[in-house]
């Protein structure tokens, strides 16, 4: 079922709006990436040897092996699920010129309660409805 104009207008609006307030967010929500696959079969692999190890430890009544393979299997699960930290964010801006500038900081935007903000982006709404 398509969506009438009023809905299209009304997403494409939420949709400016998250990306002016998060553009970060935005960026993650949109971007699609290639797939990990090889943390995903390193991870299993790893799980797979760490539940070998815990199983054996637990046989010979060993439990430094079991330990040992308990922690080999958290970590290999954790690794394969984790995502790899990229930079923090745009190191600067480019101008229309095509020259950098140093990123701007949101030091003021930081200041305001995350309800406040809520508020004041409802009442904007309120405000452009009528």
């Amino acid at each position: 079922m398509p969506l009438s104009e009023y809905e299209q207008r009304v997403l494409e609006q939420m949709e400016r709006q998250l990306t002016s307030d998060d553009p970060r967010l935005a960026n993650t929500l949109t971007s699609r990436g290639r797939k990990p696959v090889l943390r995903y079969v390193l991870g299993g692999i790893g799980a797979v040897v760490g539940l070998l190890l815990l199983v054996v430890g637990a046989a010979a009544s060993e439990v430094w092996l079991g330990v040992l393979g308990f922690v080999v299997m958290f970590a290999s699960v954790a690794i394969a699920f984790t995502r790899p930290r990229r930079g923090g964010g745009p190191v600067g801006v480019v101008r229309a010129d095509g020259s950098t500038a140093p990123r701007p900081s949101s030091a003021p935007k930081a200041k305001k309660g995350f309800m406040s903000r809520m508020e004041d982006r409802w009442d904007k709404r309120r405000d452009q409805g009528r």
